[in-house]
């Protein structure tokens, strides 16, 4: 017959004098403690290890969605840029070619002569080579009444060739009847820069991308 175990009569300081069932019971209790501190003490640090490889996961997760979604919407997007091109080589095509540029400044002088205007100053300026097109500064002064301008702009509308005036400058003022021989009674004088612009051929643009090219390496190399 086992005999009870009374703890209050046990000396856990001479534990080696202890009845053999007291020790087994102590050695028992002690392992099992050791063995749950063990394991708190490793699901601890797996479970820290755990949530952030759930949050890792669900970073990895939201950016593969948001990349997904840009690979679907990337073939559409590569169509709309190239019909965008196809577009805007059309609409450059429009405009007058290199050798059709003194032909066309021409063209606006005569048009303004043939409204009524007097051109005070009609100077074209250097050429400003730009990525597509280049363009070419008009320094002008012009006398006439509201309705020959209207019609000087409505004839350079009406030319065979896309033609662009952008004004910078412009300044348009009544004229000074003492100021020269041209004056007319309610005249109004314009005078600034316009420019106006044409498309570069494929050998222009080949020696545009060229020059950037070297541009880039020249500042890469600095």
């Amino acid at each position: 017959m086992s005999q009870k175990i009374n703890i209050k009569e046990l000396d856990f300081n001479n534990i080696g004098n202890w009845p053999q069932q007291a020790k087994v019971v102590f050695c028992a209790l002690l392992s099992l403690l050791i063995v749950l501190l063990a394991w708190f003490a490793l699901i601890s640090g797996k479970r820290e290890e755990l949530a952030g490889l759930e949050r890792t996961e669900t970073e990895l997760r939201g950016e593969f969605e948001k990349q997904q979604g840009r690979a679907v919407n990337l073939e559409p997007l590569k169509q709309q840029l190239a019909q965008m091109e196809q577009v805007l080589q059309q609409m450059l095509r429009q405009l007058p070619s290199k050798t059709e540029m003194p032909d066309l400044i021409i063209d606006i002088s005569q048009t303004a002569l043939s409204s009524g205007l007097v051109n005070e100053l009609f100077q074209p300026g250097a050429e400003s080579p730009k990525e597509f097109y280049a363009e070419k500064p008009i320094a002008l002064r012009m006398v006439g009444s509201y309705h020959q301008f209207g019609a000087f702009v409505s004839g350079v509308a009406s030319l065979p060739r896309v033609v662009i005036l952008t004004m910078h400058d412009i300044n348009l003022k009544p004229k000074d009847p003492k100021t020269g021989i041209t004056a007319r009674s309610g005249a109004l004088e314009l005078s600034g820069t316009v420019k106006t612009y044409r498309y570069l051929d494929d050998l222009e643009m080949e020696a545009q991308e060229k020059a950037a090219a070297a541009a880039a390496k020249d500042g890469g190399a600095k």
